[in-house]
């Protein structure tokens, strides 16, 4: 028996955007802000140090034009993520095997979800490296079409 995409209870389609951003400070800016307003996110200004501080440690551009900056944080209860897609790539990310990133996922949680947490960049990182996937992310028309390409799928 497949168990669910753990990505269904995570993903908010008013979390999903198309970056118009070409470097990698106004992509994860742009996502900071658009997760500013979900009722986990007490304090965006706690929310852009945190991401910023784990970018300064090693950068989260994993590879294959994807990049997964995330967060733990004391005043979260519940994982939240925004999506990025960005069909121009963001050539400043310093990923890991060099190429251009065209997809980020953010993500925030709890100081308490380490499990969740991982699991959840685990399930990220296994979706995306179809290839075949990541073409129809950056074909994809709309933030429903985004949705259903990343929650349809079981793992």
């Amino acid at each position: 028996m497949k168990r669910m995409n753990p990505l269904i209870d995570v993903i908010d389609k008013k979390r999903i955007i198309f970056l118009e951003c070409v470097t990698k400070e106004k992509a994860l800016n742009t996502l900071i802000e658009n997760m500013s307003d979900t009722s986990e996110i007490i304090d965006k200004d706690e929310l852009a140090a945190g991401i910023f501080h784990r970018e300064e440690l090693m950068s989260t551009g994993i590879g294959l034009g994807i990049a997964v900056p995330h967060v733990r944080l004391g005043s979260v209860k519940h994982i939240v993520m925004a999506i990025g897609i960005c069909r121009d790539s963001i050539s400043d990310y310093e990923t890991l095997d060099g190429t251009p990133v065209n997809f980020i996922f953010m993500i925030v949680a709890g100081k308490e979800q380490h499990e969740k947490h991982l699991k959840l960049l685990s399930t990220i990182s296994s979706l995306l490296k179809e290839e075949s996937l990541r073409a129809r992310l950056l074909r994809a028309e709309d933030v429903d079409e985004i949705y259903s390409l990343l929650t349809d799928k079981e793992s």
